[in-house]
């Protein structure tokens, strides 16, 4: 746990010491702001709410998170400090585990520089602080698993674009599997089984279903498991880098 803890605290650190902490933080708040106030309409519908905020965070992290997973591996490979991690007295696990925390660290305070908007709605009205509550428990649980699929793809390739691209592709699929349309489309000519597992993968449907107030152990589960799969399969890419 010692390696651990000290490569978290490496890595949590070096976010900061680059301008690309306070981009994405900076960022990340213009963006979440606009789609509140503006395109989800939030004076417009006379309800003192985070409805519209929390409606977009799957949209929005389809780009965000993705920035910040896919220097987690991908630069480490390009520069060949990979080598000399690899070669460390360190079980290769805890660094995977590290640099992820580190990364869901850092998102989870983006996400806590939203906090004047929960200070605006509660100004404004009497909104439900409980569903707020589990509604960002939900939004930083899909952080996590969009970091973990960030994780294992930047593991793959040297390129961070590549990582960016493949990651937010990815990361989309998980969330159009719970889509409406995508549903709607499959239901007429598959099984109703497919249907359920479709649904069932959809990081969408768990999500909204956070955000309604309930957090239940089936949606903790979900969020918690695609982090452990997709940290496992990191694990096994960056050992079958080693091996090679």
């Amino acid at each position: 746990m010692a390696n651990l803890n000290a490569i978290f605290k490496r890595e949590l650190v070096s976010y900061f010491i680059t301008p690309i902490a306070y981009v994405f933080i900076l960022v990340f708040l213009v963006l979440s702001s606009a789609f509140t106030f503006y395109l989800g309409q939030f004076f417009e519908r006379g309800q003192a709410d985070l409805t519209p905020f929390f409606n977009f965070h799957p949209w929005l992290y389809l780009f965000l998170v993705p920035a910040v997973s896919m220097r987690l591996w991908s630069e480490e490979r390009k520069s060949g400090s990979i080598e000399l991690l690899l070669t460390l007295p360190i079980a290769l696990w805890e660094a995977v585990v590290a640099k992820f925390l580190a990364g869901w660290v850092f998102t989870g305070l983006a996400l806590a520089g939203t906090f004047p908007l929960w200070l605006t709605v509660a100004y404004l009205g009497e909104p439900d602080h409980g569903v707020i509550v589990s509604s960002y428990l939900g939004s930083w649980l899909m952080a996590g698993a969009f970091l973990a699929i960030g994780s294992c793809m930047s593991a793959l390739t040297k390129s961070q674009i590549i990582a960016f691209i493949v990651t937010g592709s990815v990361c989309l699929l998980f969330v159009l599997a719970g889509f409406p349309l995508v549903l709607d489309f499959f239901d007429a000519w598959v099984p109703q089984w497919v249907m359920d597992t479709l649904s069932g993968l959809s990081v969408l449907n768990h999500f909204v279903a956070i955000t309604r107030g309930v957090v239940s152990l089936k949606d903790g589960l979900y969020f918690l498991s695609m982090v452990a799969l997709w940290l496992y399969l990191t694990v096994l890419a960056l050992e079958a880098k080693r091996g090679s």
